[in-house]
């Protein structure tokens, strides 16, 4: 298949699973959490919460109640998950360069991460903060599948969210960006092919990973370069 070739206003990505690949300590934190809680095979709560803010996953499964002992424990997570060592997913140190721009917001980052976890993931795993800065969990009300976070991103980049492309691993993201009227491009680098296309998250576009991506600035937009987009 030819490579396919778009315009847009601003790209906007998911952080883990998209730019980076923090499985390790996703696996340990959770781990951990199963065991205190109770909450029984970790393998099917890091499936079964992918992509979600750790915010709502932890009061649904661990029934936290009080904000107080909720932030701890995110806290608590979160520092395992680092501590395991987050990594840079193929492609990312090429593409992410070519987007940026010394008068234009073409891209940033919309995680259901916390403001205290997303930096220091970014930084240890070598990315830097876009121009436009970063949209975390703290900055919506509802987080993915939900349209706010992306539709926080694309005010973030000062763009109409129909003129961007989202770029996720996660079902509920590919929902989220979907719903913020976006066109989204799926990474299978969390979730396989099959998988996307059998659970209705309906992306317009489908690659293995980021090296299949590429971008230019032409005329303040962004013409995005799609190989491998199978749909």
């Amino acid at each position: 298949m030819a490579p396919t070739t778009i315009i847009v206003d601003a790209v906007l990505f998911d952080m883990d699973g998209t730019l980076l690949d923090s499985t390790p300590g996703l696996e340990k934190a959770w781990a951990t959490f199963c065991n205190d809680y109770h909450l029984g095979d970790p393998a099917t709560v890091v499936h079964d919460t992918h992509g979600r803010r750790l915010y709502d996953t932890l009061k649904e499964y661990c029934h936290i109640n009080d904000e107080s002992k909720l932030q701890a424990e995110i806290d608590r997570f979160e520092e395992e998950v680092i501590n395991g060592g987050p990594v840079r997913l193929p492609g990312v140190s090429t593409l992410l360069p070519q987007l940026s721009s010394e008068t234009a917001f073409g891209w940033t980052i919309v995680t259901s991460a916390t403001p205290n976890y997303a930096p220091r993931a970014l930084e240890r795993c070598g990315i830097p903060l876009p121009r436009a800065g970063i949209v975390t969990s703290s900055d919506v009300s509802q987080g993915k599948p939900h349209p706010d976070p992306y539709l926080a991103g694309a005010e973030k980049c000062g763009v109409d969210p129909k003129k961007c492309l989202v770029v996720e691993d996660a079902i509920s993201g590919m929902l989220s960006g979907k719903a913020a009227g976006a066109r989204v491009l799926a990474v299978c680098t969390s979730t396989p092919r099959n998988t996307i296309l059998a659970s209705g998250a309906a992306p317009s576009y489908i690659v293995t990973d980021l090296s299949k991506v590429s971008a230019r600035w032409i005329d303040n937009k962004v013409e995005v370069t799609i190989d491998d987009s199978e749909v």
